[in-house]
């Protein structure tokens, strides 16, 4: 092969060669930098407020006893417009209050037959439900709503059915700035671990939130509520 052949061939050879070695450096430094991303931390950022619940959903149960069924009615009746009365008195509205149908038990129908049913044959028990955003008001009517067992009306307390029930329904206005606050405290402390492992904290790989609870912050105060979340933050690292 003569010289003016071969002198092609020797070029192709070196751009190829060259070609070859900045592929390889390109893809070393690709590797490098593909392990440094692959360092990351897991942090957690908590959001826990106190609010104030903004409805209450208030059972009220009475019972009454009776031989005649007429007149358990009536007194059924006259007992049940006497707590209204008291109720819109107090400061609710006729519409924060409804009324159930009484639950009626006829003790000589469920004794088989036997005539021995105790002194009232019937025994019935009478619910009433207050719904309303009124918690302060409704929380001082409950302390008063005893008075009215002076005048003959047995208040059934025993049930969980009569557990007054609060709730906050306001979740939706403070989520994001909740979320917000979550997700700034996780970041709070994924520098810190950057700072003590002598690394710089990179972007978010990966986030996810969990799910938002509410409960009462203790027994004595069911009205006020405890909103939770936590968000889990997953970042890079690189030194």
């Amino acid at each position: 092969m003569s010289d003016q052949q071969s002198q092609p061939s020797f070029f192709l050879g070196v751009f190829i060669f060259l070609g070859l070695l900045g592929l390889g450096y390109l893809l070393a430094n690709a590797a490098i930098e593909y392990k440094e991303y692959e360092r990351t931390v897991s942090v957690k950022g908590l959001s826990e407020r106190e609010f104030k619940a903004d409805i209450v959903i208030w059972p009220i149960q009475f019972t009454q006893a009776d031989n005649s069924i007429e007149a358990l009615y009536n007194t059924l009746e006259a007992n049940t417009i006497k707590i209204q009365s008291f109720l819109i008195k107090k400061g609710l509205q006729a519409d924060e209050i409804s009324i159930s149908a009484p639950n009626i038990n006829d003790k000589l129908a469920s004794q088989y037959g036997n005539s021995d049913y105790g002194k009232f044959r019937y025994a019935a028990i009478q619910s009433m439900t207050v719904y309303s955003k009124k918690i302060d008001l409704v929380r001082s009517i409950m302390k008063d709503l005893s008075s009215l067992g002076k005048e003959g009306i047995v208040f059934k307390s025993d049930n969980y059915d009569a557990q007054p029930e609060y709730i906050f329904s306001r979740l939706n206005e403070v989520k994001p700035e909740m979320i917000e606050e979550a997700t700034k405290k996780a970041r709070e402390v994924a520098e810190r671990f950057a700072t003590d492992s002598q690394s710089s904290l990179g972007k978010i790989k990966r986030a996810s939130q969990g799910q938002f609870s509410i409960y009462a912050r203790d027994k004595n105060n069911p009205h006020i509520k405890k909103v939770r979340v936590v968000s889990t933050v997953v970042y890079y690292l690189s030194d």
